[in-house]
């Protein structure tokens, strides 16, 4: 519980100083990216990650460990080597329905989102 309660207050604090580089319309489930400036290329990976990953999650999931660097869930560091580990284990889900590609576009487009949140 204790481990719950502090992740919670970290996510919150962290979310408080969201960064200026990423564009965010709506709240809670309905919080998803403004794509408008995205490079092409990243336009069509978001759409792989707007269709396929809110299967399992609403995209304020992610969106929140791109701005506080936390993973929500687990509390640990989401950085490039956490997008990595994540697209392995969508890849192993067997209901995730995702392909090698798909897994790619989606981890491509967490990374790119990483460094457009540091600006």
């Amino acid at each position: 519980m204790k481990k719950l309660v502090v992740t919670m207050l970290l996510v919150a604090t962290a979310a408080g100083t969201a960064h200026a580089g990423l564009k965010v319309i709506g709240k809670g489930d309905a919080m998803r990216l403004d794509p408008s400036s995205f490079p092409p290329v990243m336009k069509e990976n978001y759409e792989v990650v707007r269709v396929k990953c809110i299967k399992c999650h609403t995209l304020e999931r992610t969106i929140v460990a791109i701005q506080t660097g936390v993973a929500p869930i687990s509390g640990q560091p989401f950085d490039r080597s956490a997008t990595k580990a994540y697209g392995v284990k969508m890849l192993r889900k067997p209901d995730s329905n995702m392909s090698k590609p798909e897994v790619k576009a989606s981890v491509d487009l967490m990374n790119f989102l990483l460094a457009e949140a540091e600006r």
